[in-house]
């Protein structure tokens, strides 16, 4: 992908994985206004939310009330998350930004969950979009093996 990846883009890709789930929160759909724009991966063949775990992935295109670090309230800002687990998070994040700065096309530990295993990217580009892909790749195939598991089990 080029230089100005777009959100679409990401998504697009994502909704070519078998048995995923995308979320886009719109007005009217019942959702919470905050929501509205951003969308959520999940592993879910059966087209329904799971009732365990969290979204595998995201792509968010604001500020969230706690998460404001990365300041994407500013035009043509947005950032994909990915849970990657917290060795590969390690693998990939070359550091944290300098404080009150925004890196953009470059992994970061994401700013309120990166103790807990989750990557992002603002603005996704060329040196970080097909990674980011691959990424989403690996946690939906890691979501999957977790339901199979958890069907197994019951």
């Amino acid at each position: 992908m080029s230089n100005d990846t777009s959100m679409g883009q990401i998504i697009a890709a994502v909704r070519d994985l078998e048995g995923v789930l995308v979320l886009e929160p719109r007005p009217g759909d019942g959702t919470p206004e905050i929501a509205w724009g951003d969308a959520f991966f999940y592993y879910a063949p059966d087209g329904q939310v799971p009732t365990t775990g969290q979204p595998y992935g995201t792509v968010v295109t604001k500020n969230y009330p706690d998460d404001v670090g990365c300041d994407l309230d500013r035009p043509d800002r947005w950032r994909v998350n990915v849970h990657v687990g917290r060795d590969r998070l390690s693998e990939l994040v070359q550091g944290r930004a300098p404080e009150g700065a925004v890196v953009l096309d470059a992994f970061l530990p994401h700013p309120l969950y990166g103790d807990l295993g989750w990557v992002c990217v603002v603005n996704p580009g060329a040196s970080t979009t097909g990674a980011v892909l691959d990424l989403l790749r690996e946690a939906h195939d890691a979501a999957r093996g977790r339901a199979e598991r958890r069907r197994s089990l019951g």
